[in-house]
């Protein structure tokens, strides 16, 4: 049996768009609280009952978070141009080896808005 697990992680986080058109109001400096999801797929273990324990995804996405929440995104290395395709981009790098059957990630900026990446390869 293979199956999809979804593990959801969340930070506040100030940043700005600087290739953005004049006058675009993602131009300015703003926050946003994000909401991440990460997925992965993979078989069941017969014994455990799990692919994997949902405490493994949210150890994996710690230091990411730590490294996100409360911070200007601009200032963190690879996001100088933090887009939401950009972020799930940088996510995925940093977990692709510590999660198996890393399958998607989720970033939504707010209420209605949300970006879905399924690695480089999709």
């Amino acid at each position: 049996m293979e199956v999809e697990l979804t593990r959801e992680f969340r930070f506040e986080a100030a940043h700005l768009l600087p290739h953005v058109p004049p006058g675009h109001k993602c131009a300015r400096l703003h926050g946003h609280s994000f909401r991440c999801e990460i997925t992965v797929t993979g078989p069941v273990d017969p014994v455990t009952g799990w692919f994997l324990d949902f405490g493994d995804i949210e150890s994996a996405c710690a230091p990411l978070r730590e490294q996100l929440d409360h911070h200007y995104l601009n200032d963190v290395p690879g996001l100088e141009n933090p887009t939401s395709e950009i972020l799930a981009a940088w996510l995925w790098e940093r977990l692709k080896d510590r999660l198996p059957g890393l399958a998607g990630i989720t970033v939504q900026e707010t209420c209605t808005s949300r970006c879905h990446y399924r690695g480089p390869d999709a």
